[in-house]
């Protein structure tokens, strides 16, 4: 099979290709994290395991709203949860290694947005 040179139009979809490839990890991450109730629980666990109810008062969500969202990030595993048979009983929520390892990226953002917003 004989190829075709390379035409002025290929050279261009070629490079958006490779553009588009560059973000891919960018564009998949940003799906990953989604909602803003995510990204708000997970910044509040930055500052270490919380119960359900420290949760709730400190970032303002529902009961409903912070159950789906920690039930979310836990499937994803971002966020562990474990309970103290204590009375009452209590679950606890902290980050894992994969959650943790998001708070460089939300100092830089934090960064970024003093700055230009």
């Amino acid at each position: 099979m004989a190829t075709q040179p390379q035409t002025a139009d290929s050279d261009h979809e070629s490079d958006v290709e490779q553009r588009n490839a560059d973000v891919c990890n960018v564009v998949g991450a940003v799906e990953e994290m989604g909602a803003k109730w995510k990204l708000i629980v997970l910044n509040d666990l930055r500052d270490g395991e919380k119960r359900f109810n420290e949760l709730k008062r400190s970032t303002g969500a529902s009961s409903y709203t912070l159950s789906r969202v920690l039930d979310d990030l836990e499937a994803e595993g971002f966020v562990d949860n474990h309970k103290e048979f204590e009375s009452p009983v209590a679950s606890y929520y902290a980050l894992t290694e994969k959650g943790d390892a998001l708070c460089p990226v939300f100092d830089a953002l934090d960064d970024w947005g003093e700055d230009w917003l």
